[in-house]
């Protein structure tokens, strides 16, 4: 390949449509927006509006329900801490807990905290300090010599306070 040969796919650079610009070029005087109406005026939206009949959106059943107050977890197996350790991103003599597993890239922001499950194999002896934890990851963790601490969730106190003040009223 060459400077010269290079160029872009067809297709990827398109001239932009220039309305209002005489009758001859299929988008002048009204710029292809019609005659009068809603739809030919600036500004106005009528995204799900169909006539008069009931919207789709209305006709259609609600199922289900989506607890506000859920805590969202960020989760980890306990396969994927043993392969960090191999590669050197996480030490296993420290604890292991959320800001040890954010710096190795194991997981993004910890929302309510941090949940291990027990997916893989570990064989490092180590420390960690999670706000959950299945049994068959404590039991895994314990067997490599391990240990596994749990904290309380984040706004666990908040729910508490908010409960109590909803309690009084």
């Amino acid at each position: 390949m060459k400077l010269n040969e290079i160029s872009d796919n067809s297709g990827a650079r398109r001239n932009r449509k220039r309305v209002g610009r005489g009758i001859g070029s299929g988008t002048g005087k009204t710029s292809g927006s019609g005659h009068k109406g809603q739809k030919a005026r600036s500004g106005v939206s009528i995204n799900g509006f169909e006539g008069g009949q009931m919207p789709i959106h209305r006709r259609l059943p609600k199922r289900g329900f989506k607890n506000i107050f859920r805590k969202k977890f960020e989760i980890i197996n306990i396969g994927l801490i043993q392969g960090a350790i191999e590669d050197g991103r996480i030490n296993a003599k420290k604890t292991i807990d959320a800001a040890a597993l954010q710096s190795a890239g194991l997981i993004g922001k910890p929302k309510d905290g941090v949940r291990l499950l027990g997916h893989g194999e570990i064989t490092s002896k180590v420390t960690i300090e999670v706000t959950g934890a299945s049994a068959s990851a404590v039991a895994a963790v314990e067997k490599a010599g391990g240990s596994v601490t749990m904290l309380a969730p984040a706004n666990d106190s908040d729910a508490d306070t908010k409960s109590a003040e909803g309690a009084e009223l």
